[in-house]
Formats: structure tokens, sequence, C-alpha cells
């Protein structure tokens, strides 16, 4: 079960959750499009996201901070803060168990959920959620419920059952639910238990790939492995056709990339296939990217292998796909603007589009003319000089380098910290403007 941390501060920025001329509804929607940014590492100056959040419910009918949760975790494809919603709503005796169980997609969630109703210590829960619980268990597999039950958990699966008492519909799954009892679930078949077990991996690929088994994050991370033991490009083009990846985003493409480039139009052909499914960003959209020496060779964090480049090529790609109408600049010691292209050669345009020199933002910004209807910049904000806003658009500053993540509104929107989904909430936060 992933951790969740509901105690950090949020980081939505106090002037939004404060205007007193949006409804609460509004207020409650931009906490929620906030977390989509880093939903583990909540902070707002002063004041805590569940707070926040726990007096918005209370004051809101329980269909709307329903619907709003339901769409926050099928829509946004967020996990801790729908729950979250679901806690409060269960405190206030507002829970209906059916939309628990539309907020719970995944086996591990079920136990996750417990952990955040439980983050100000152990009480009885409330029949709405057992119902809930019991409704989403039924749901699961034996693979899901085995794949997620982790010994780690301080909560497993067979507390949840035990919880919330769920029923079985038909004699496998009575057998299904008393294996659960027993600790006896069956070792799911994942990929990642195939490849410890020691048997050939051309073998085991293949097996994975015939039964459907590798999901669209492991097949891009085993392009490397797949080929170098011998499996055809052509067959993974196949298999490619077969799965979602509808929820990958640029950054892992880019990743995938420099591990396998012999697989370089496999995996540009899966990426603008995939962006080309997305919500397409209205108006003239134009882009400022930082190619400035320091952009290049400092990681983003300490566990990617992707520096401060990296990251705002691949939202630069994202964008140029789903903005309906787009421009792209670089900026270092001068300002260059890139002919139309996309895919990974439009990462290499940025990339040799000048020397990699200082960072003039400032005669950047003021070098275009025409923006449009909002201009983005991508950047690790290591001018000396913050750049005048065009008051003639939407303003926004991407810092993709710093471990302070984080929202401030002034003449610019700064986004501070990387984040995949950092063009997801522009779009959301615009349809409220």
């Amino acid at each position: 079960m992933s951790s969740t941390n509901y105690r950090v501060r949020s980081f939505a920025t106090t002037e939004q959750t404060k205007q007193s001329n949006i409804t609460e509804e509004a207020q409650l929607v931009r906490l929620v499009n906030a977390s989509m940014l880093w939903e583990d590492q909540f902070y707002l100056d002063g004041v805590e996201h569940s707070e926040l959040l726990k007096d918005l419910v209370a004051k809101l009918p329980a269909t709307i901070v329903s619907a709003i949760a339901i769409n926050a975790r099928q829509q946004l494809n967020l996990r801790h803060v729908p729950l979250l919603l679901c806690r409060e709503l269960a405190k206030l005796g507002k829970l209906d168990h059916k939309v628990l169980n539309e907020c719970i997609q995944r086996a591990d969630e079920m136990a996750e959920f417990l952990s955040i109703y439980w983050m100000n210590g152990k009480e009885p829960i409330s029949n709405q959620v057992k119902k809930g619980l019991a409704l989403a268990f039924e749901k699961f597999s034996e693979y899901e419920l085995a794949k997620w039950d982790k010994n780690s958990s301080k909560i497993t699966m067979r507390d949840v059952m035990f919880l919330a008492h769920p029923k079985p519909k038909h004699p496998e799954q009575e057998a299904l639910f008393k294996r659960v009892a027993n600790q006896e679930l069956q070792t799911p078949d994942t990929w990642e238990t195939k490849l410890s077990s020691g048997m050939d991996k051309q073998e085991t690929f293949l097996e994975l790939l015939q039964k459907n088994r590798l999901g669209a994050l492991a097949f891009i991370r085993n392009l490397r492995n797949m080929i170098e033991c011998g499996i055809p490009i052509q067959s993974l083009y196949g298999y490619s056709q077969r799965i979602d990846f509808t929820k990958v985003l640029p950054f892992r493409y880019i990743a995938a990339y420099r591990a396998c480039p012999e697989a370089k139009q496999l995996l540009e052909s899966l990426m603008l296939k995939n962006l080309d499914t997305e919500e397409k960003l209205p108006g003239k959209t134009t882009l400022l990217i930082d190619v400035s020496g320091s952009m290049f060779g400092c990681p983003v964090s300490k566990h990617s292998d992707l520096d401060r480049f990296d990251a705002a090529a691949a939202l630069v790609m994202l964008c140029t796909q789903i903005c309906e109408d787009v421009q792209v600049y670089t900026f270092s010691n001068k300002c260059v603007k890139i002919e139309p292209t996309t895919g990974f050669r439009l990462i290499e345009e940025m990339r040799g589009s000048q020397p990699h020199g200082g960072t003039e933002l400032y005669s950047a910004v003021e070098h275009i003319i025409f923006p449009g209807d909002r201009l983005i910049v991508f950047t690790d904000e290591q001018a000396l000089h913050k750049p005048r806003a065009k008051v003639d658009c939407k303003n926004y500053i991407i810092n993709v380098a710093s471990y302070k993540n984080g929202v401030d509104d002034d003449m610019w929107t700064t986004i501070t910290g990387f984040s995949e989904q950092v063009i997801k909430y522009i779009q959301e936060s615009e349809k409220l403007a």
C-alpha cells in the first residue's frame, strides 16, 4: 500500500481558497485540482489541506461533494483526495456507500481508505463505509487481491474483509474469501515474479506477451530487455496495439527512449497516438523553454535519471499535441523560435537551438510580441530578473527544478516543482476562471 500523508500542508494558494467572489463548490474544486500536481506532498501557507477540505465538505450538499470525488478519481486519476472526501462525508453521516465504491478503483485503495479514515486514531467505521468496502471488495479478482496484499502493510486484505463482511455471490467467490481469511491467496503471476523466478528471459517475456500480462508501464520499461533477449520489434508493435497507454505521460517515453533508442519509432508512435486522445487546450498557446546551462545534467529528483531539460521537454511535447494552436521558443542568451515539429525530433531541435549559456528570461518574454491566449514558461528560474507579465494573456511559469512544491498567484501563476500533471491543472483551472 502506498504511503499516505495528509498531515503535510496543502499547496494551493491561500488567495485561491479565500476569495469571496467564488462559490464554496468552486473553492473545493480548486483544492482538488491543485491536488493533482503533488498528491502526496500537500502544503499551503499555514493551513492544512485536510482542514480546508473538511470545512468545505461540511458546507456543501453531499451530492456535490460526491460528484467531485468521483470525477477526481475517474477523470483526474487522483487516488488519495477522493478517499479523503469520502472520509469527510462519512464522518458527517452523509456518505453513500456507492460513492466510496466508485472511488475505489484498485484493490489496495480499500486499505488506503481505512488508513485515511483512521489518520487521527482508530475508531469504529460507519455502516455506509462497511457497505462501500464490501461492494468494492466483491469486484476484485484473486490476482488483484494478491497483487496488492503486501506483507508490510499495516492493513491487510484479510483485515478489510473482516471489517466489511462482503457476501460471496457464488461458490467460487466463497472459496476465494476463505483463502483471503486463511491468508492462502495464490502468488500473483506478475512480470516481476516471473522474471525473478530464474526462468529463461526470452521464454518468460514471450509467455507474458502471449497472456497479455505486461501493462503499459511494464512494457515500456522492459523494451530494452525484450529486444536484447531476441524478441523481434514487430512482435512488440503487435502487442502494443492490445494494451492501454492512456495514463502514460511523455516523460515515461523519454526515459524509455534514452534506455532503448532502437525502439524510437515504436515509442514515438505510441506517445503521439496517446496524446491525440487528450482534451485540447483552446486558443493560441506560446511555449518558452529554458535551455540555459543549469537545465542540463541536474536531475529533477534524486530518484530520477531525467534532468531539468528532459522534464521541461516532456511537458512541451505534451503541449504541442494538446494545444489547438501552439508556437515554441527556446531561450538562453537569446530567444529562438522552433519550427513546428513533434515527437523526439522536437526535443533535439530545442536542445540544439542555441548554446546553453545564461538565463535571459526577461528579454525572452519581451521578445515575444503576440503570445496568444496564454504564455507558458518552462524553466529552473535561475534568471536574475523575473519577467513582466504579458498583460493581454494568461501567464504561467513552470519551475521544474525546485524541491519545494507550490502554486503562487501574482502577475504570473508560478507552479514550483516538476509534475507531469501540470497541463491538466492549467486546463482545469482555466475552466473555473
